[in-house]
């Protein structure tokens, strides 16, 4: 019994004494860097979104069909910069900032498929495109048909 609680203690001094290593190596991240850099790539984005709007209503679309078009077009964008390899470079400074709008759903599809399309059309990009985003996107289906579902059933 002295020998099983001799090394159970040994054993928690070496995970204790690891713990505290780790925690001295451990690379502090530029917190103050990455909430100025989020905020400001992120209205950058939010800027051309509604730069975007303002065009589309100047040239005769309705208000809901230009937030269409301009949504639609930062998707179209994010997903030509991450295909030329422009968009993770910019997600280097701008972190949260890439991936809160709407461009970071267009790179959550794009940056997946981009990377095993030597697999093969069907096997490399449709079957890795919705990796990360598909889960996202059945969450959104379901909670939209169970909200409708609770609307129309009170209603």
């Amino acid at each position: 019994m002295k020998q099983d609680q001799m090394m159970f203690s040994e054993h928690e001094i070496q995970k204790k004494m690891y713990s505290e290593m780790v925690a001295r190596t451990k690379p502090k991240p530029p917190v103050l860097r990455n909430v100025i850099g989020a905020f400001f790539f992120g209205g950058a984005i939010c800027t051309l979104g509604q730069a975007l709007v303002n065009f589309y209503i100047s040239m005769g679309l309705p208000k809901p069909g230009a937030g269409a078009a301009a949504s639609a077009t930062l998707v179209f964008l994010a997903a030509l910069l991450t295909g030329l390899g422009v968009y993770d470079s910019m997600a280097k400074y701008a972190g949260a900032g890439t991936i809160v709008p709407i461009t970071g759903f267009a790179n959550s599809i794009v940056a997946p498929a981009m990377e095993y399309r030597r697999e093969g059309m069907v096997f490399g990009v449709g079957q890795r495109m919705f990796t990360i985003a598909g889960p996202v996107l059945a969450y959104g289906f379901i909670s939209a048909w169970m909200v409708g579902l609770i609307t129309y059933l009170f209603k």
